[in-house]
């Protein structure tokens, strides 16, 4: 419970300044009905439940400011809104012995409390919440219908011994049964838009990538062709040089070089143009679990994973996809590769695949390494962006570029210290006859 995404801090740091707004204005609200009502009273007559309410609302205003001094101080703000909501829920309690009791007409502030704590607290904070406000609310009927409290009556009201005590449970049951059910509805609601605005979130990004990869790979096709050009005439002429002139072993390590780093450069043209225009792949049925086993077992064995890296998967048989085999195994070696090279020293990479609405299916890789700061992972499908010391950092953005010309997806998500999920969504097709 102490442990959340920054992202969500940052909404919910958000939500608890709205809900300090909120707060205030509904006490000032308050307040105002207050006084009107002791004006509309006669001017000689001094209420007590006015009074102490008067008391309530002082102290609600003063807890809001304590909150204000402490909210950019805090470093647990899940805490803090946990804090914050059982207070008001102790308030909601004052407010209805004040008004009455059992015969208050204010019990409904319990389901707005629990209403907003589903919208900082989600699901396990709303359901806290409602036992809190059950237990309390049952409590103070107990003590009201037994007489160990006598709540105070603003206007004429019935005490509860006056009800049978059927009445009383069935009273009491209800407003339990109602706080229960709108922790469920609005908790459930509440983590419907969280998914949905995510998923927005997500496909603005998506759509902005592929946006900013397009404008690149149209800029950088027609260069990266009038580079290759002379670049291959210039390592022919160095070769026919190295061939026809009298050898003498400076020059030949100076040709050497030069015939060196045009191969480099070479490869590197070639790597771009792959970005700016994917080959069209053989697309072929590919079981994914057998796949994925396969390349895995091949990751294994080689250097960067070796004896320091423990694999580990949750595959879904039967499961079948429509791609170039070969481009699939170039897809997923490179998202593992860099998994691994971002793991420094033992570590895990684990394999999760999953089924998705509208055919799709989800795979995560997902590894306990290093992690990444936002601004990286803002940057990292950038062509040519890389935060490795050796690396052309067109690996990942080629990735995105061959699963973007499939209607396939590929999202990040991570943490510093923590880790990194690369998450796949790949189109399924039906299984071959």
């Amino acid at each position: 419970m102490n442990t959340i995404p920054s992202e969500q801090k940052d909404e919910l740091y958000y939500r608890l300044k709205w809900l300090m707004f909120g707060r205030v204005v509904f006490t000032s609200l308050l307040l105002g009905s207050m006084t009107i009502l002791q004006l509309s009273e006669r001017p000689a007559q001094k209420d007590n439940p006015l009074l102490i309410l008067y008391g309530l609302i002082s102290g609600i205003f003063l807890l809001s400011f304590f909150y204000t001094l402490l909210l950019n101080r805090v470093k647990r703000e899940l805490y803090f809104a946990y804090l914050q909501i059982g207070i008001d829920t102790l308030i909601v309690t004052l407010i209805i012995i004040v008004t009455g009791g059992f015969s208050s007409i204010f019990s409904f502030l319990y389901l707005v409390v629990i209403i907003y704590s589903s919208m900082l607290l989600y699901r396990n904070g709303s359901m806290i919440m409602a036992a809190f406000c059950s237990i309390q609310y049952g409590l103070m009927v107990d003590f009201e219908y037994y007489g160990l409290l006598k709540p105070f009556v603003i206007d004429s009201g019935i005490s509860t011994i006056s009800y049978p005590w059927t009445q009383v449970i069935y009273k009491v049951l209800i407003t339990m049964i109602a706080c229960f059910a709108v922790a469920f509805l609005s908790s459930l609601l509440a983590e419907q838009a969280r998914k949905t605005k995510k998923e927005l979130m997500e496909m603005e990004e998506h759509v902005k990538r592929v946006e900013k990869m397009a404008a690149a790979g149209e800029l950088g096709a027609g260069l990266a062709h009038e580079i290759k050009n002379p670049l291959a005439s210039l390592a022919g002429s160095i070769q026919i040089l190295r061939e026809e002139i009298t050898y003498d072993s400076k020059h030949d390590r100076l040709m050497k070089i030069v015939l060196r780093e045009a191969d480099r450069l070479s490869s590197l043209v070639n790597n771009f143009l792959l970005f700016a225009k994917p080959p069209a792949g053989k697309i072929e049925p590919i079981e994914l679990e057998k796949a994925l086993s396969e390349i895995i077992e091949l990751f294994e064995k080689g250097e960067s994973c070796s004896s320091r890296i423990t694999i580990k998967k949750i595959t879904i048989p039967n499961i079948w996809i429509g791609m170039d085999t070969e481009q699939f195994r170039q897809i997923l070696w490179n998202l593992l590769l860099n998994s691994a090279e971002a793991i420094h020293g033992v570590g895990n990479i684990e394999i999760k695949m999953y089924p998705l609405k509208n055919k799709y299916v989800g795979i995560d890789i997902s590894d306990d390494g290093c992690g990444m700061t936002r601004e990286t992972m803002a940057s990292i499908f950038d062509p040519f962006f890389t935060t490795k010391p050796s690396g052309t950092g067109l690996g990942l953005s080629i990735v995105h570029r061959i699963l973007e010309s499939y209607d396939n997806w590929l999202n990040v998500e991570s943490e510093v210290n923590k880790g990194t999920t690369f998450t796949l969504k790949l189109r399924r097709i039906d299984p071959p006859t």
